[in-house]
């Protein structure tokens, strides 16, 4: 356990390492390339180390270097494992490691800790079931474990329900270039957090994928070949974001650098929502900077495209004069912890009062308390709450190194900036 002392800050300028959810996707598409790709300023975190040990299990050649990833591909050739491969609680890796199973010459077992044991992932197992592929929950429960009897995967028509995660068609769109008949893949439920489709098929279009896409319908021709001899991972906005919280509720400004608004990742958007709370944003070409203010206020606000910044969000609401009203979130319940409801509860730990009708998430800001956080091992809670410490005493981090899971360097970081942290 770790208390964060209340800490004066003024103007920083931070980096953080690059995207969770890029260097996944660059991983993949590495691995499903031919050849070696150099993966530059990846984010080395337990979630992106679980991804490149499982493909590394599955047959592709993976170097790691100070600030790199070297992947050698086998062309969309992946070879099946005789033990289970454990992705801890990594919901990214399992569900798109289980489309890049798919492809494997034999079977291959994903499993997971209790909690990923929780996590539905029947949605996807049902379309590649629909493709041809005998794709199982082997609790029979739709969570993890999963056993996928691999290829060959020819593709074809299929239907998928993303309205509990994007990451279900990202783990389709993926493969499908390395399938003999292509992929037609329509969604039906709707689709949470629409940004990440677009990075994934961003990262397809840089490694040399075409695709068709139509609103909620995607086409991407099949024989195709994943090819690039090196790739860039762009800063973390999710991670930009908990710096651009903490200028808000300390009324310090500041920059975090390497950031563009023109960014694909719907977490760069946090910082107009903070906008509307009365902060001050700039942009150039060295970053993109918030500056904090004495009259900050609640809002009502859409977080669908943007779920991981949730409890960031509720954190400056807390500090905020009257209610904040965060809309669309009924799926942060199936994330590494139930979200939603641990956000309400440790904000009633600080005395704020929080509720939910299990789509909407209203806070009453006020002047928060000391609490002990209780973080469940979800890496968003501890760094997001820790940041309530800036201005409030008392305020303690339990099981602090949950920021592994995305951000190992968090507490160093703050720390650079004057943060005051105790054992």
């Amino acid at each position: 356990m770790i208390r964060i002392l209340p800490s004066q800050l003024s103007e920083h300028r931070v980096r953080v390492p690059g995207s969770k959810s890029y260097t996944h996707r660059a991983l993949i598409a590495s691995a499903l390339g031919e050849g070696l790709c150099t993966i530059a300023h990846p984010l080395f975190s337990q979630d992106t180390l679980l991804t490149a040990e499982a493909l590394r299990c599955m047959g592709i050649g993976i170097e790691r270097s100070e600030d790199a990833f070297g992947v050698t591909g086998k062309g969309g050739r992946i070879a099946s494992c005789d033990t289970p491969i454990d992705l801890v609680n990594s919901g990214t890796s399992m569900r798109l490691l289980t489309a890049v199973a798919a492809l494997a010459e034999g079977p291959i077992v994903l499993s997971g800790n209790a909690r990923m044991q929780q996590r539905p992932i029947d949605d996807l197992l049902g379309a590649l079931h629909r493709l041809g592929i005998e794709a199982v929950s082997l609790n029979q429960t739709g969570c993890p474990p999963v056993r996928i009897d691999g290829g060959p995967l020819r593709g074809g028509e299929v239907t998928i329900d993303c309205s509990r995660s994007s990451q279900f068609l990202s783990a389709l769109l993926l493969v499908a270039p390395c399938t003999q008949e292509g992929m037609r893949i329509r969604v039906s439920g709707g689709l949470v957090s629409r940004p990440y489709i677009d990075m994934t098929l961003d990262v397809m279009e840089a490694f040399g994928i075409a695709y068709r896409r139509e609103d909620d319908a995607f086409f991407i021709p099949g024989g195709q070949r994943y090819s690039r001899a090196s790739y860039e991972v762009e800063p973390d906005a999710s991670n930009a974001g908990y710096f651009w919280a903490a200028a808000a509720i300390s009324r310090s400004r500041i920059t975090v650098e390497g950031i563009s608004p023109a960014s694909k990742q719907g977490d760069v958007r946090l910082v107009h929502v903070l906008e509307r709370m009365g902060c001050k944003v700039t942009s150039d070409t060295h970053g993109i900077t918030v500056e904090g203010c004495a009259g900050l206020h609640g809002i009502d606000v859409d977080m669908g495209d943007m779920p991981d910044l949730v409890p960031t969000l509720a954190v400056v609401a807390s500090c905020a004069a009257g209610k904040t009203t965060i809309r669309n979130v009924s799926h942060l319940r199936i994330k590494e912890s139930d979200r939603l409801q641990l956000t309400i509860d440790n904000l009633a730990r600080m005395g704020i009062q929080a509720g939910t009708d299990g789509e909407t998430l209203e806070i009453f800001g006020g002047s928060p308390h000391g609490a002990i956080i209780d973080t469940c091992d979800d890496h968003r809670m501890a760094m997001s709450f820790a940041l309530v410490g800036l201005v409030t005493e008392g305020i303690c981090i339990d099981d602090e190194g949950c920021v592994d899971k995305s951000f190992p360097t968090y507490w160093e970081v703050l720390q650079s900036m004057g943060v005051n942290i105790a054992a």
